[in-house]
Order: structure tokens, then sequence, then C-alpha cells
């Protein structure tokens, strides 16, 4: 029987759609409507006139609780759970209070993803499995398996890493490898 494949798997901007969640409180809170059009290729702190709005959007409670899920992220990532060693792999020390608020996010849409599964940290760079699924450069420059960039409104003009556009995409690319 053969080894099975580890895939470390980002939350946010990955299996949660951070940016949506954005545009809603800015919404909530200036009664500006901005689309999701207007910030592609943009980094968060650049996606509203005030530099700022994202980290306070960030500490406010259960913003990390109430994150929509990216479509067919549920059902994919069940699917690699049954093939492969699934960890959810998510920097969650620079708000510490998202612990909780992740871990119950996680409980809610993944039962089937274990607490034993979860790894909190606060550099992605000590992480070390075959595959790494993440949103940020940053966090698959160090490391050492095969980066997998997700396609997301901030990173849409990266070019360093391979893409998953979708979670179907990400279906196609572990299910069609021999």
């Amino acid at each position: 029987m053969s080894k099975r494949e580890t895939i470390a798997i980002d939350m946010d901007g990955v299996l949660a759609n951070n940016m949506a969640h954005y545009l809603a409180y800015h919404f909530r809170e200036t009664g500006i409507r901005i689309t999701e059009t207007e910030i592609q290729g943009k980094p968060e702190e650049q996606c509203f006139e005030d530099p700022d709005a994202v980290y306070r959007y960030l500490a406010m409670p259960d913003f990390f609780r109430t994150l929509p899920i990216n479509p067919d992220a549920q059902e994919v990532v069940q699917r690699l759970n049954d093939h492969f060693n699934v960890y959810i792999v998510s920097a969650a020390m620079e708000f510490p209070w998202s612990l909780v608020e992740k871990y119950n996010w996680l409980a809610e849409h993944f039962p089937f993803i274990s607490w034993q599964q979860i790894v909190f940290c606060g550099d992605k760079g000590i992480v070390k499995a075959d595959y790494m699924i993440d949103d940020h450069c940053y966090n698959l420059q160090s490391f050492s398996g095969n980066s997998l960039l997700f396609n997301c409104y901030h990173n849409i003009n990266e070019t360093e890493f391979e893409r998953l556009n979708s979670w179907k995409d990400a279906e196609r690319y572990f299910f069609s490898k021999g």
C-alpha cells in the first residue's frame, strides 16, 4: 500500500470567501457599495479608501465565524479527505480571538475534518506536506512541497505558482494525476 500524500489547505481566501465578507462589512459601515471587480488585483489594505478598514473588520467579533464558504469547497475537500491526508492550516495568531471562531467555522462547514487535522499557527513556513493550497504567495515561497496558488481577488496578477482557479479546478488537479 502506498503512502497517502498530504495536502495543507488554507482557510481564509481558500475555503472561505473573505473578499465577499470585506465588501459586506464595508457596505454596512459606510453605505458605499464596492464591487468585486473594483478590487481585483489590489492588496487587502488597498481595497478601501481607509487603509485600516480590513484590519478593523478582522478585529470585529464574529468576523471569522460568519465567513461565507467558497463554492464547492465542502464537497471537494471531503473527497480529498477520503484519498489524502488533509490538514487545514490557518494563520491565527495575529488575531488570537480568531482561534475559536475559525475552529467553530470549520466544525460547522467541514465536520469531517477532525480537530487533529487543524493547524493554527503564526508562520506557515514550518508546515511540511506534499502540497499546500494558499491564496498568498508569501506562504508558498517558503514551502518545500508543491505550491498551489488558490485564485483570489488580491493575487490575480501573480504568476510565480501553479494556480487553482476554483475548487472544481483543485478536484481536477488532484484526481487527474495518474
